[in-house]
């Protein structure tokens, strides 16, 4: 398999998919919404995104299955499978928000292989395979060499359903913001990992997310020189999608206020 070929093609189809979406915001109404259940919207933009990258990455690999967010392809493949966000970044989307990106990740079997995500509106294409860098429009990228979390600028999100470890999660919020240089809310994980593998971000942690939210950025962050795992410390942040990705030099530090919320 010659991924970094496969990649730039995949880079293709994220940018063909992101002309769709950018065009399409211009004449978006608020009438367009559906709501899938509390605080999760999604619109006939995400949904056509979504066909469109399916139908083209089923193309280049045809015995491949898909795990995407608005499930218009249920089907699993045996050794391949890609996990896609069409348009991660819906609210901010809707809202007329410069914050959204399509996320695109091919597993072969237990394995990251392929990491492209999209950020529409600042054309910015971060992008990683199998052994490669990391890179941004072509040019490699790696995590900040920031050692100290005082210094230190940390992405975030809050919850918009399952409310149930919010207390923990604020009062989180409260010991973090007042132990690093500022705390950032995006609106689009995959959007928080591409800055943290190119060095815009040190660190950036979330819960109550899903595979196709990280799935592409996990793999970016780790060929950038980062590191990435749950909020127990562990490598299973794809099952669990509680996830902390850091460039590798504060970990130790913000995990550890992290388990004194979440044990």
């Amino acid at each position: 398999m010659d991924y970094e070929k496969l990649c730039e093609k995949v880079i293709d189809v994220a940018k063909k998919a992101g002309k769709f979406i950018i065009n399409e915001s211009k004449t978006f109404n608020s009438s367009k919404i559906e709501y899938k259940g509390k605080n999760d919207m999604v619109s006939y933009v995400d949904k056509t995104a979504e066909k469109m990258i399916i139908e083209e990455l089923t193309q280049l690999l045809p015995l491949s299955g898909f795990i995407a967010e608005e499930g218009t392809s249920n089907k699993i493949g045996e050794e391949f499978n890609w996990i896609i966000d069409p348009l991660d970044g819906t609210t901010n989307f809707i809202h007329g928000i410069p914050a959204f990106a399509v996320s695109i990740a091919l597993k072969q079997n237990d394995e990251l292989v392929i990491g492209v995500i999209y950020e529409i509106n600042q054309d910015e294409c971060f992008y990683a395979w199998k052994d490669s860098k990391a890179y941004l429009n072509g040019n490699v990228i790696t995590v900040s060499d920031n050692s100290e979390l005082s210094s230190s600028l940390i992405a975030t999100g809050f919850p918009y359903y399952d409310f149930k470890r919010q207390d923990a999660y604020m009062n989180l919020f409260t010991e973090v913001m007042q132990k690093c240089h500022g705390l950032r809310r995006i609106g689009a994980a995959s959007v928080d990992l591409a800055y943290t593998a190119c060095g815009r971000f040190e660190a950036y942690f979330e819960y109550n997310l899903k595979p196709w939210d990280i799935a592409a950025g996990l793999l970016i962050v780790e060929r950038a020189g980062g590191e990435y795992f749950d909020f127990d410390g562990g490598k299973n942040a794809l099952e669990t999608c509680d996830i902390v990705a850091t460039n590798g030099k504060i970990s130790s530090e913000l995990n550890k206020i992290i388990t004194s919320y979440f044990k």
